[in-house]
C-alpha cells in the first residue's frame, strides 16, 4: 500500500510538471499568435498609407567615416579556433593594463560604446567586441548557433584570447544579460561587473509573469519567435523601426540627451542591412525560452547597475530586485531622465559612475596573465 501511495505521489508530481510546462509553452505560442496579429495589422496599415515604399529599402554599401575614427581605437580580428568564428573587434588602451571589455545589447554593434572606449582607454585596455551574428563578426546561419551557452562561452574565449585570466565586464541590453550569465558561471573571471538597463535573468523572468504591463512591454521576445516575419517588419520603409527605435518620442534618446547624429544612426542601418544581419540580431530571442529558468543564478562579483529613468522597454521596479542575487557589493543607481539607451544618452553621467565604481577597492589592479 505504502509502495503504491508513493508511486501515485511520483505520478501526480510528473503530471503537475508536465502540465506546467504545457502551459508555459502555450502561453509562450499563444503570445506569439497575439503579436503577429497586432503586427499584420500594422503592416496592412503601412500598406494602405504608403503602398509604393512600404516594401522598399536599401543595403548600405559604405560605411560611414564615424566608424573608422581613429580616436575610437584599432579595428582587429579573432578567429576562436573551439567555435571556428572570427569575432570583430575595437581596442584601445595599452596592452598589458587591466581589460575593460564591452558587450552591446540589440539592435547595436560596438559602436554603442563609443563615448567609452575614449573615457577608459587612458587606464584600461578597453575592447568593444561584435558579438556573434552582429557587425563585422560571423554572422551564423542556424539559430541553435544562438544558444546562451554558447554566447557565454564567446567571452570567456575572447577573455583568454586577449591574454587575460580577469576583466571588467561591462554589458547592456543583451549584453547585460550575456554579463550577468558570465559573472555566475566564471565569477573568477569577473573582477568588477557593469550592468546597464539589464536585469538579472531570474528577475526579468519572474516579474514579467507577475506583471502584465512588463509582459506587454516584452511583447517583441514573442514577436520575435516568428521566421522571416519579423525581419520584414523592421526592414519595410527603409528601417523606420529601426530608425523609431533610436529617435522616436516614446522609446528613443531622451529630451536631455545626446542624440544620434545622421551619420551615428546611418551606422546602425549600414550594420543591420547586411544581408543575414537582421536574422542574426533575432536569433538571440529566438533561443531565449529554452534556457530559463537558469540552474544557477548567484553572483558573486561586486556589481553596478546602471538604470534609466525612462526605459521604454524595462520597468524600473526590476532593478532593486537584482539586489537578491548578489552575493557582493552592489551598487543601484536610477539616471533620471535617461532611456534604454543609456550610455549614449547620458555617457558623461554613465562614465563618471563607472569611474566611482571601478576606484572602489582594488578597482585597477592588474588581473593580465
Amino acid at each position: 500500500m505504502a509502495r503504491l501511495l508513493h508511486n501515485l505521489l511520483l505520478l501526480s508530481v510528473w503530471l503537475a510538471l508536465k502540465l506546467r510546462l504545457l502551459g508555459y509553452w502555450a502561453f509562450v505560442y499563444g503570445y506569439c499568435a497575439l503579436c503577429t496579429a497586432t503586427a499584420l495589422l500594422r503592416l496592412w496599415w503601412n500598406i494602405l498609407l504608403r503602398p509604393s515604399s512600404t516594401f522598399q529599402w536599401s543595403v548600405r554599401e559604405t560605411p560611414p567615416s564615424c566608424l573608422s575614427d581613429t580616436s575610437l581605437g584599432t579595428h582587429c580580428y579573432v578567429r576562436i579556433k573551439e567555435s571556428g568564428l572570427r569575432f570583430h573587434y575595437v581596442a584601445a588602451g595599452e596592452r598589458g593594463k587591466p581589460l575593460m571589455l564591452f558587450l552591446h545589447g540589440f539592435p547595436e554593434f560596438w559602436f554603442s560604446w563609443r563615448h567609452q572606449l575614449r573615457e577608459f582607454k587612458s587606464e584600461f585596455r578597453v575592447v568593444a567586441v561584435d558579438m556573434r551574428g552582429y557587425g563585422e563578426s560571423d554572422l551564423p546561419p542556424s539559430t541553435e548557433w544562438y544558444r546562451l551557452d554558447y554566447l557565454v562561452t564567446d567571452v570567456k574565449d575572447i577573455v583568454e584570447y586577449l591574454g587575460y585570466n580577469r576583466c571588467f565586464l561591462v554589458g547592456h541590453d543583451w549584453g547585460g544579460i550575456i554579463a550577468w550569465l558570465c559573472a555566475i558561471h566564471y565569477p573568477e573571471m569577473v573582477a568588477k561587473l557593469v550592468v546597464l538597463n539589464s536585469p538579472h535573468p531570474c528577475v526579468f523572468t519572474d516579474y514579467a509573469l507577475r506583471h502584465p504591463s512588463q509582459m506587454l512591454k516584452s511583447s517583441y521576445f514573442f514577436f520575435f519567435q516568428l521566421p522571416r516575419f519579423p525581419e520584414l517588419m523592421l526592414s519595410i520603409n527603409d528601417f523606420k523601426a529601426l530608425k523609431s527605435l533610436f529617435t522616436s518620442r516614446s522609446t528613443g534618446i531622451g529630451r536631455k540627451g545626446r542624440w544620434l547624429t545622421t551619420e551615428e544612426l546611418e551606422a546602425y542601418l549600414y550594420a543591420l542591412s547586411q544581408p543575414g544581419a537582421l536574422t542574426a540580431a533575432l536569433n538571440y530571442f529566438r533561443n531565449v525560452f529554452s534556457f530559463l529558468p537558469l540552474s544557477q543564478s548567484e553572483v558573486r562579483s561586486p556589481v553596478l547597475l546602471l538604470w534609466g529613468e525612462r526605459d521604454a522597454f524595462l520597468e524600473q521596479d526590476m532593478s532593486e530586485a537584482c539586489r537578491l542575487y548578489i552575493r557582493n557589493h552592489f551598487r543601484l543607481n536610477i539616471i533620471s531622465g535617461a532611456s534604454h539607451w543609456l550610455q549614449q544618452d547620458q555617457p558623461d553621467i554613465v562614465n563618471t559612475l563607472i569611474w566611482t565604481f571601478l576606484k572602489e577597492g582594488e578597482g585597477r589592479k592588474n588581473y593580465r596573465n
